[in-house]
């Protein structure tokens, strides 16, 4: 499958109509967005992926992982306060990368202009000016893999957006093919920092083509991802106040751990990375 030319004619897709959409609406109002499975990016230069499994506490390790990519979007993330060890949610938030919303006023900001989106604005454990952002700039991916109802999110953190916007721009988009259209594989490989911190990163792969019909099968799961991309998230209670109009980031559940930085969903987001191209 790693041929350029290779053309894949049989990916199993599990039916979704408009019954199951129809009950997930209906169960699930009042109680957020539709849940689904997160795979974890290990930090440390780690080479395996964390897979949900039926024991939530004892996750599946997986050095690869096979799909197709049924959305994706930019996500910012902003702390104020140096990392304490707590489990915090961000100060600011966003799920589009185009506007931030203040966790704790509700109040919202343009991502574009905000002074914590600015390269040069983040500062390192000794509270000294670095070059890159003190926002982290993260990107969501939606996988589906063979035979599974729904997609997986996979959050790449910023060592890892440069490798998948080589892979977007180069593999697909200027050879014709759209990430829905193609069956995409996902590694990991150790890298090193300038300053000697070691970290996991992305490697994206072309893996085939999928052939027409397929395309056309996965058509109703595309359109599905968009429209979970769309959703606005409800802050589950303790997390974020019910008043203060913010939504719940995903952050909050894994919480944050020294990294040089920060580590968000599990993924390893040194100070260093964020520098401009």
């Amino acid at each position: 499958m790693a041929n350029e030319l290779t053309v894949v004619k049989k990916f199993e897709v599990a039916p979704i109509d408009s019954e199951i959409m129809a009950a997930f609406k209906e169960e699930m109002e009042g109680l957020g967005t539709m849940p689904i499975d997160t795979i974890k990016i290990p930090s440390g230069g780690g080479i395996a992926f964390e897979v949900p499994g039926e024991d939530p506490d004892s996750p599946d390790m997986a050095k690869e992982l096979i799909g197709v990519i049924t959305g994706h979007k930019p996500q910012n993330a902003y702390w104020q306060d140096a990392y304490s060890g707590d489990n915090a949610s961000p100060d600011c938030y966003s799920d589009d990368g185009k506007v931030g919303i203040n966790t704790n006023t509700g109040e919202s900001r343009l991502c574009e202009t905000c002074p914590f989106n600015q390269f040069g604005s983040a500062l390192n454990a000794q509270g000294q000016p670095t070059k890159g952002k003190a926002c982290k700039n993260l990107h969501r991916l939606y996988l589906l893999m063979e035979g599974a109802l729904m997609p997986v999110i996979i959050n790449i953190p910023p060592t890892s957006i440069k490798p998948f916007k080589d892979y977007l721009a180069k593999r697909l988009l200027l050879r014709g093919k759209r990430p829905a259209q193609v069956l995409t594989k996902i590694t990991l490989k150790k890298a090193v920092s300038n300053d000697g911190i070691t970290y996991s990163q992305c490697v994206f792969t072309k893996a085939g083509d999928l052939a027409p019909d397929i395309i056309k099968t996965l058509a109703p799961v595309v359109a599905m991802t968009k429209d979970l991309m769309a959703m606005k998230q409800t802050a589950p209670a303790g997390e974020v106040s019910e008043s203060n109009g913010a939504g719940s980031t995903g952050f909050e559940n894994d919480g944050r751990e020294a990294f040089d930085g920060k580590v968000v969903n599990g993924m390893a987001i040194p100070e260093f990375e964020e520098v401009a191209d």
